[in-house]
């Protein structure tokens, strides 16, 4: 026994667990999901830094997959917010390129499916979202304006991140269902969380760069979301992601990259779109090494879209 006990906190704890384990209160499975989590959470930039694409598009599913499994045997708050993060990310940085992919070769059965699936990974990033905020924000999000309107109001600084994901999960659903209405009718939603969580940024901003751009970067998706003729507002869009690449020192080079495809092309402007990809292309993924796989996903999509060049314009 002194053996056991003379490694340090990890063992007394173990020996802890067995003991009340014998008394039938403690669950060992959520024992070693908690231990887990902690390497998780810290272990959790290395995907932001990866330099390699497909290793990433292909490693993210099965650790996703695997995370909610340890979720299942002990949903706890660290793993929820993994999961919140992880299934936006992965709609965005690679189901969304699937449907491009589709989209670029005219594959409409294609583009159906991985439209169907990146909905299904950015409601997923919703809901966990909506289990971190509460039975109250679960309850009412998606009901009467005002009821709505009162929850964001609200809300404090403390709940700003989690906000964030719900909205962009959202936002970003209702992009790949533009035709569905009962979808679209979301997007004022969205738009009045990520205002709220803007205006805690302007009173502290976050330490983490990417999570003070990433409402701008939303903001300026949702304002060239639609043509100026149903509601889309260039100006805005272009204002909003120059906020993003403000914040992160023109590091973010996937605003850029949007700037171009969603603003150059809902006013048919194409110096600005080739201007633009090609000063992404011009600048190396690595400038910003702890998001370097958001900026290797910036240049694969800015070279498919400057291929795309002539029939977008």
């Amino acid at each position: 026994m002194r053996q056991l006990t003379s490694g340090g906190t990890a063992p007394r704890l173990l020996l802890a667990c067995l003991v009340a384990t014998t008394l039938g209160a403690c669950d060992l499975g959520a024992f070693t999901v908690d231990t887990t989590t902690k390497v998780l959470v810290r272990a959790q930039p290395s995907l932001k830094m990866e330099s390699d694409y497909d290793l990433a598009a292909r490693g993210l599913p099965g650790t996703l997959k695997t995370i909610e499994g340890f979720w299942t045997v002990n949903p706890n708050k660290e793993l929820t917010g993994i999961l919140m993060e992880g299934f936006c990310q992965y709609g965005t940085g690679f189901v969304e390129d699937e449907f491009e992919q589709a989209e670029a070769v005219k594959d409409f059965d294609g583009m159906e499916y991985q439209a169907a699936r990146a909905t299904k990974m950015y409601l997923r990033c919703a809901n966990y979202a909506l289990m971190l905020l509460g039975k109250n924000w679960q309850d009412n999000i998606f009901g009467e304006t005002d009821k709505v309107a009162a929850l964001v109001k609200g809300a404090n600084s403390g709940q700003r991140t989690q906000m964030m994901w719900l909205a962009l999960g959202i936002a970003s659903a209702v992009n790949m269902n533009k035709d569905k209405v009962e979808m679209v009718a979301q997007l004022p939603t969205a738009k009045m969380i990520l205002d709220r969580v803007v205006e805690f940024d302007t009173k502290s901003m976050p330490g983490d760069k990417m999570l003070a751009a990433l409402p701008h970067l939303a903001l300026g998706m949702i304002a060239s979301a639609l043509p100026p003729a149903m509601g889309g507002d260039p100006p805005k869009a272009t204002g909003e992601f120059k906020k993003a690449l403000e914040i992160t020192g023109d590091k973010f080079l996937l605003a850029r990259v949007f700037m171009a495809r969603k603003v150059g092309v809902m006013t048919q402007d194409r110096a600005m779109f080739h201007a633009e990809l090609m000063k992404v292309l011009a600048t190396a993924p690595s400038i910003w090494p702890e998001q370097r796989l958001a900026n290797e996903i910036a240049h694969r999509r800015a070279r498919r879209y400057l291929k795309q060049e002539k029939e977008l314009f």
